[in-house]
């Protein structure tokens, strides 16, 4: 009664938790977390990787008892004389348990039992198995009974037959063969049987104390067990109370990583980023970096070839007017000069003539002047500069560094919502506690309690009646033992008494008083053995039947649990009931609940709430996740979102100032004409070469002024040269120098300008797409980490209730004292105790032969054989 009255302790927990239960689990209802889960799937489709595990959340240790009781029993020294016992039942009775013949009697005589029932032929064949399986049993006890028959009858024949002075009643010994050989062998075995028997005692009075001291025994299991209930029972308001309250702890870590968005997210964000996207992007960043060094070199280059050219047009545009007009100056001069009169004589003035016609060739050869500006392009350029562009790369990386602001800016209606969340999920807490608090749990435990405490009042109020009755048993017992005793003693002091008065000398009917003594006495142990034998043979058949079966049929297939399969048979102990446990508990036996599952789980240490199944009338982790994951709370976690799609590396104006200048820039520059004039000279002819052959002429002059004025123009021509031509040509060398680097550059520039695009959209697009997919799947990683805290709370609940909760370890003690007590206390005890007294009344039958025999060489006789001279005399 106490284990069911423990097992009963949460079912209003249970029945009323179904009720609760159901319109919650309605099939209208939708599940909040369904579509939490819908995008954790598809998050997980998308990624590659497992996502990190959720922080673990301490939700402390369940407040646990210690049970006292140690369901264990090592019988010490008298465990041999079990064992002996055991296996003298095994060789009576070696069959299996017979689990499907108990099954079937049961089944089919549920009814009650009629006198013609037993015509039947399921009957007759159930009778039959059944005489099979105890056919063993049977044949000791027929032998038993036997002897219970015989042993009266042998001993009244045998004291009628001795009084007739039959069957060694004569008091006359005959000459017999080596007499003293004869007498002792039968002392020698009469004292071996009267040890055997002596040992059957001993073995009967061990296990008459053995049941004495283990009821002292069995107040300790009753204390520990009760002590190990009320722990039980005092334990579990605690423990519920406990797991209610851990629900604060998931609630907080939500809270606090709701309130930490920005470094949480954008930490992770920026962690992920590390590991994934910017490998990439270091990549394309470095790309777009060397395209854009390699670009902005080539404008830099087109800008100071612009600049060059710019320049050395306006300092050709100067050279060449000042040359002109000093040429035209120089012209005029030595036009002049050879008008002199001197030049009309015959051998000079052919000299003259020569000179006069290259006079024309004094003029310039270039004309810079129809050049077009480069001032246009030049401009455009610098526009074009102004881009930073060398900026694209830190530009690039501080978006990524910039994460977690960027997190927490985007986020700030999370952080705003947290008042409304911490409402809702004090809510949940309290709906959570007013749950746990809605059914009696410490009334009832309270009860069950009292109920324990007046129980172990009421059972040691018993416990001098229990010593009393147990105190007249043990004298019953040794008052049996004592006839046995009794029978030895006269055995020992008529084998004492006889040997020790024998005298070889003197003949039968002169044999001295003590020798007779000693002969009455083995006679009188005959006698009482035939009075007790048959008595003793009784109770050792009464207890063999009764103790026999209760090990075989009981305690074997309760140490093995197989005891347990019967019970748990479908239907057994009812024809409407399938299961007699749940049937008895919940009144609803479809359960798939059993007494064997349950001890296993208990011995275990689980919890009740596994053991007896209790999920199948309420589930504690539907109701919590029904409870935790509601929808307004997943519209807040849903609210969650993260967009980097507005980094930009270059600007529309940027970009369109680069495909502008690509496309119709330096492009435009007409660098035909500008070859064609640098190509040209700066005059019409080499003004040393004309200046070599005026001092040439002159030389040919007769010497004299003329030769001297011509001489003088050949210096001023060399000195417009080195002052003015030489300088011009630096300036036209330069100038073709950028004109060509410009024309180069002109067609690789679009090309370059078309890569550094390129380059910055693929950086961009790592950025807005790859970055965004880490992102996303982030922000659901992150969200599933908040719901994950749930999950860890609703997860240990249930852990905690199936092996930490109301832990029922006391039940399977319970049960386990009670087979140590009935089995390993008594039965063993019982058993023994007829299996030594069974010995001695076996061994009794040689001792009653073997104390007649002899004591016809230690009595007196009457009459005796006489001899003759030369014969040995008694």
């Amino acid at each position: 009664m106490l284990w069911r009255a423990g097992l009963v302790l949460l079912l209003c927990w249970g029945s009323t938790g179904e009720r609760r239960h159901q319109p919650r689990d309605s099939p209208e209802r939708e599940d909040p977390t369904s579509k939490l889960q819908a995008d954790s799937a598809s998050v997980s489709t998308r990624q590659q990787r497992s996502p990190p595990p959720v922080e673990p959340l301490d939700f402390g240790f369940v407040p646990s008892g210690v049970y006292d009781t140690h369901a264990y029993y090592e019988p010490g020294a008298i465990g041999a004389l079990f064992h002996m016992v055991h296996a003298f039942l095994y060789v009576v009775q070696p069959n299996p348990f017979p689990k499907d013949l108990i099954v079937k009697v049961i089944q089919q005589n549920m009814g009650g039992i009629k006198l013609e029932d037993y015509r039947k032929p399921e009957n007759v064949v159930l009778m039959l198995q059944t005489i099979y399986y105890e056919a063993g049993f049977l044949v000791c006890v027929s032998l038993g009974c036997v002897f219970l028959v015989l042993t009266p009858m042998v001993g009244l024949c045998f004291c009628v037959c001795r009084c007739c002075e039959n069957c060694g009643g004569e008091m006359h010994q005959r000459q017999g063969k080596n007499p003293d050989c004869q007498r002792g062998f039968y002392t020698a075995a009469l004292i071996t049987t009267s040890i055997f028997i002596t040992t059957g005692v001993l073995i009967a009075h061990a296990a008459n104390h053995n049941i004495t001291s283990q009821i002292k025994s069995t107040r300790r299991f009753i204390s520990t067990n009760m002590r190990d209930l009320k722990t039980f029972a005092n334990n579990t308001p605690a423990q519920i109370d406990h797991l209610t309250a851990q629900y604060t702890t998931a609630k907080n870590k939500v809270l606090s990583d709701l309130d930490n968005i920005g470094p949480l997210l954008g930490g992770r964000i920026q962690t992920q980023l590390e590991k994934e996207v910017v490998p990439s992007l270091d990549t394309a960043l470095r790309m777009a970096g060397g395209k854009v060094e390699n670009a902005v070199k080539a404008l830099r280059e087109s800008k100071e070839a612009l600049e060059s050219v710019s320049s050395s047009l306006d300092v050709l545009h100067e050279g060449t007017s000042r040359l002109a007009l000093r040429l035209t100056y120089e012209r005029t001069s030595l036009s002049n000069t050879l008008s002199d009169p001197a030049c009309t004589n015959g051998a000079v003035s052919r000299t003259c003539n020569n000179i006069r016609i290259t006079l024309p060739q004094l003029g310039i050869n270039s004309n810079f002047s129809g050049l077009p500006d480069v001032s246009p392009q030049l401009a455009s350029l610098e526009i074009v500069l102004k881009t930073d562009l060398s900026n694209i790369l830190q530009k690039g990386y501080s978006s990524f560094n910039d994460t977690p602001r960027l997190v927490q800016q985007q986020t700030k209606n999370v952080v705003a919502a947290l008042p409304r969340v911490k409402a809702m999920l004090d809510k949940i807490g309290v709906e959570i506690i007013g749950f746990s608090k809605m059914f009696p749990v410490e009334a009832s435990l309270a009860n069950f309690t009292i109920f324990l405490s007046q129980g172990q009042k009421n059972m040691e109020a018993y416990y001098p009646q229990i010593d009393q009755m147990d105190f007249y048993r043990w004298i019953g017992c040794v008052a049996v033992l004592c006839s046995v005793v009794l029978v030895l003693t006269f055995n020992f002091l008529g084998l004492l008494c006889g040997t020790c008065g024998y005298d070889k000398q003197a003949t039968p009917t002169t044999r001295g008083c003590l020798s007779n003594t000693g002969g009455n006495l083995l006679m009188a142990g005959v006698g009482f053995s035939f009075i007790f034998a048959w008595v003793l043979m009784g109770l050792v058949s009464a207890g063999f039947v009764v103790g026999g079966n209760i090990e075989k049929l009981f305690c074997e297939p309760l140490a093995n649990r197989q005891l347990f399969k019967i019970i748990d048979t479908p239907y057994m102990v009812h024809p409407a009931k399938k299961n007699f446990l749940p049937g008895m508990l919940f009144q609803n036996p479809n359960i798939n609940l059993t007494v064997g599952s349950m001890y296993r789980d208990c011995y275990d240490n689980n919890g009740l709430y596994h053991a007896l199944q209790l999920e199948t009338m309420f589930n504690i982790n539907t109701f919590l996740k029904t409870t935790v994951f509601n929808k307004d709370l997943v519209k807040v976690f849903d609210s969650v979102s993260i967009d980097l799609q507005g980094i930009v590396l270059l600007e529309e104006d940027g970009r369109d100032n680069l495909l502008t200048f690509s496309n119709a820039g330096i492009g435009d520059i007409n660098y035909a004409a500008y070859l064609a004039e640098v190509n040209k000279g700066v005059t019409l002819v080499d003004l040393l070469s004309f200046s070599n052959e005026l001092e040439a002429q002159a030389d040919l002059l007769p010497r004299g002024a003329l030769e001297n004025a011509l001489k003088g123009h050949a210096s001023s021509i060399r000195q417009i040269h080195r002052e003015q031509v030489v300088p011009m040509e630096q300036a036209m060398s330069t100038l073709s120098q950028s004109i060509r680097l410009l024309q180069r550059t002109a067609k690789e520039l679009p090309v370059k300008v078309t890569n550094v695009l390129s380059a910055i959209d693929e950086a961009e697009y790592l950025i807005t797409h790859n970055a965004s997919r880490v992102v996303k799947q982030e922000r659901d990683v992150y969200m599933q980490s908040l719901v994950g805290y749930f999950r860890q709370y609703t997860d240990w609940v249930k852990n905690s209730l199936t092996g930490e909760v109301s832990q029922c370890k006391p039940i399977s003690n319970l049960i386990d004292s009670m087979e140590i007590v009935a089995c390993s206390f008594i039965v063993d005890s019982v058993n023994t105790f007829w299996f030594g007294l069974g010995g001695c009344c076996v061994f009794l039958v040689p001792s009653i032969i073997l104390s007649v025999k002899l004591a016809k060489y230690y009595r007196r006789m009457d009459t005796e054989d006489v001899f003759e001279e030369g014969q040995e005399n008694w």
